[in-house]
C-alpha cells in the first residue's frame, strides 16, 4: 500500500469534510492558483499529496495552522525527507509531526515470503508484480523515474547518469565502511560531492548511512559510517540481477541479505536513526547493528547461513560494549541459545 492509498484510507473512515489535492493533477494545481482563497475556507482533513513539488506553500501553511480555532488539519504526502523539505522544519517547528512510510515488511507480508521479499524488495508494486521478470522490470522503471523526474523536482541539479553511475557503485559497495576517496577517485570528482551525493540519496529514503558506535574505550575504532541501500530489490535491479539464480551467484548475496535483515529488524524495532550504529575495530572484531535504546544495548550479527556459530567478535562485542545480549539473525527456522547472552534468531520471526 503507498502513502496515497493509505491516505485515502485513512480519509474515507473519518468523519469530518475530507478535502484531497494531488500536486501531480493539472486539475488540483488550477483549483490551488491562489492557495489562500483556496484553502483558508475549507474544514475538516486537508490532504495535500506530493507536496515537495510545492515547497512554496509551507509558509501559507504556517499561517493557516495558527489562526485561532483553527477548523482544518492537514495531511501532508511527499516523497522528501524534513532535511530536502528544509522549509517545512522552518515554516512549520512545533507544528508538524512526521512519518515515514518504508516498504514492505515481513510483518505486512507474511513471514514464508521472506525470501520473494529479499529479492523484490518491498515497494508494493515490486513485490506484487506477477513474476520476477515484471518485478525487475517495474524496478528498472522506477530507477530511471526517479532519477531524471523525481531528483530534479527536489532541487537536485546533478545529472541523472551521473547519480546513476554513483547509485551503482554503492550498490557494489553494500554493507561496506564507506571509503570517500576511493567513490570520489572513481567519480572523477571531490570528496566533497560524493558527500553530496549520498546525502541526496539519504534524504530521498534510498540510502542508509549507518554510524559507527564510538564508546570510550582504548581501541582504534573505525570511524566511517557504514552505506547500505535501504530496498534490497534495487540493489540488485542497479546490479542488473533479474532472477533468483543471478542474486545467489552473485558476489554481493550476503552483504545483500544482511542489508535485508537489517532493515528487518530496525522496523520491527521500530528504532529510531539515533539508536542505531554497528561497532568495528581495526583489529577485526566488529558488530553489525547495535541498537542502543534507554541505556538497553543489544547487538545483532548477521549471518545467511543454515548453522550459524558464535565468534570472538561476538564475546568481544559482549565485553566491550556491555551488551545485555547479541542476536544472530538466521535465514532457519528455530530459535536457540548459542552462549551465555548470545542467541540465534530466524529472520523470519521479526513480524
Amino acid at each position: 500500500m503507498g502513502k496515497t492509498t493509505l491516505a485515502r484510507a485513512f480519509a474515507s473512515a473519518r468523519e469530518e469534510p475530507v478535502h484531497h489535492f494531488d500536486l501531480e493533477d493539472p486539475t488540483d494545481l488550477a483549483r490551488l492558483q491562489d492557495p489562500k482563497l483556496a484553502l483558508e475556507s475549507l474544514e475538516g482533513l486537508v490532504v495535500l499529496d506530493e507536496i515537495q513539488r510545492l515547497p512554496e506553500f509551507f509558509p501559507l501553511l504556517r499561517v493557516l495552522v495558527d489562526r485561532p480555532d483553527n477548523p482544518a488539519r492537514f495531511l501532508l504526502l511527499g516523497s522528501a525527507s524534513p532535511n530536502l523539505l528544509r522549509q517545512s522544519s522552518e515554516s512549520l517547528a512545533g507544528r508538524i509531526h512526521y512519518h515515514e512510510l518504508p516498504g514492505f515488511t515481513l510483518a505486512e507480508t507474511g513471514p514464508d515470503t521472506a525470501e520473494k521479499l529479499w529479492l523484490r524488495g518491498g515497494f508494493p508494486r515490486s513485490f506484487l508484480a506477477p513474476d520476477i521478470a515484471s518485478s525487475h522490470l517495474w524496478r528498472q522503471d522506477f530507477v530511471r523515474t526517479f532519477l531524471e523526474r523525481d531528483l530534479p523536482q527536489f532541487g537536485v541539479r546533478t545529472p541523472a547518469e551521473t547519480m546513476r553511475r554513483f547509485w551503482t557503485m554503492l550498490a557494489h559497495s553494500h554493507g561496506q565502511v564507506l571509503n570517500l576517496s576511493r567513490l570520489a577517485s572513481a567519480m572523477s570528482v571531490s570528496n566533497t560531492a560524493i558527500r553530496n551525493y549520498i546525502d541526496i540519496l539519504c534524504d530521498t529514503f534510498m540510502v542508509r548511512r549507518l554510524p559507527p558506535y564510538l564508546p570510550n574505550i582504548g581501541k582504534r575504532l573505525v570511524k566511517s559510517p557504514k552505506v547500505y541501500l535501504r530496498d534490497s530489490g534495487l540493489v540488485h535491479t542497479l546490479l542488473n540481477l533479474v532472477d533468483r539464480d543471478q542474486v545467489l551467484g552473485h558476489p554481493i548475496v550476503g552483504a545483500s541479505w544482511e542489508g535485508f535483515a537489517l532493515e528487518t529488524v530496525i522496523r520491527y524495532e521500530k528504532a529510531g536513526a539515533h539508536e542505531c550504529s554497528f561497532w568495528a575495530t581495526h583489529n577485526g572484531a566488529e558488530l553489525d547493528l547495535l541498537i542502543d535504546r534507554g541505556g538497553k544495548r543489544t547487538g545483532y550479527e548477521f549471518k545467511r547461513t543454515s548453522s550459524p556459530r558464535t565468534s570472538r567478535s561476538m564475546g568481544s562485542a559482549l565485553e566491550n560494549l556491555a551488551l545485555d545480549k547479541v542476536v544472530v539473525v538466521y535465514p532457519g527456522d528455530k530459535e536457540f541459545v548459542m552462549a551465555e547472552r548470545i542467541i540465534a534468531r530466524p529472520l523470519s520471526s521479526f513480524v
